[in-house]
């Protein structure tokens, strides 16, 4: 589960070749109900919580992601991919609707609407959906996770981010592989939970691809901490910059002590 969470994109860089950091993707009016400004973010029930030292929020971190991957049985959610190629000004909306479980690791997609140009869905983002489920279902969690095995922290310092204090850690990855990035990450100073990810992938998954950079917001949902966006862009010899935008909404979780149980929803 930690690598559909914190490495979605880097299957969308590798099923395009095109993916990163772009917070002006293509708009369309179903994006107004993805939005996240439209929505309070980051307002928890720990606000009143004294804040950690940097050490213990990112044990508290890795400790809430190992125990995320026992705890998450299934979940689904409404899933609004935006894809855009500037070169050839053509773009494509695609809503969706995400199913996942964890016993058997399965990951489909169910399609809702699409609007946009036939090449972007053919050869962007049906790409990125069918990377990301061969990524699940047959890729290694432990490969991709932030944790020490993976990746070298360096802390730099405090950054309020939605009205919240982050503590911010330098990553650099041990090895070059499609899996991992260089960059940061964002860990609530009062909880201990990862509010974001952003840099750029540490190797490019083809020749095709150049630069791959990345942002990902994450928020917690009864328990859970959850992509809610994801804004990218990348450099391809092809078909130039792409750019994506992913947004997750309406998530509906259910625990493994009570997989039959609806627990929560946003």
């Amino acid at each position: 589960m930690r690598k559909v969470i914190i490495n979605s994109f880097v299957l969308i860089l590798a099923a395009t070749g095109s993916v990163a950091q772009s917070p002006a993707g293509p708009r369309a009016s179903a994006a107004n109900a993805f939005a996240p400004s439209d929505e309070p973010r980051f307002v928890l029930p720990g606000s009143s919580l004294p804040r950690m030292a940097p050490e213990l929020a990112l044990q508290m971190y890795q400790q809430r992601s190992a125990e995320q991957v026992q705890k998450l049985a299934e979940y689904t959610d409404k899933t609004l991919v935006q894809a855009e190629l500037p070169d050839t000004r053509q773009k494509g909306e695609y809503e969706l609707v995400r199913n996942y479980s964890a016993q058997p690791r399965q990951l489909s997609y169910q399609s809702i609407k699409f609007t946009g140009d036939s090449f972007v869905k053919t050869n962007v983002i049906t790409r990125i959906l069918q990377s990301e489920v061969d990524h699940v279902e047959k890729g290694d969690p432990s490969a991709s996770a932030i944790d020490d095995k993976n990746y070298k922290f360096s802390y730099k310092g405090t950054e309020e981010l939605n009205g919240r204090q982050m503590h911010v850690f330098q990553l650099k990855p041990r090895r070059k592989d499609p899996s991992l990035f260089k960059g940061k990450i964002f860990v609530d100073a009062q909880t201990g939970t990862l509010r974001r990810a952003e840099g750029t992938v540490s190797k490019s998954p083809s020749f095709f691809v150049r630069k791959i950079e990345f942002v990902q917001d994450f928020d917690d949902i009864n328990g859970f901490t959850m992509p809610v966006s994801m804004r990218s862009t990348a450099k391809a010899r092809i078909i130039g910059t792409t750019i994506v935008n992913v947004f997750h909404r309406g998530y509906d979780l259910k625990p493994q002590n009570s997989a039959n149980a609806l627990v929560g929803s946003k």
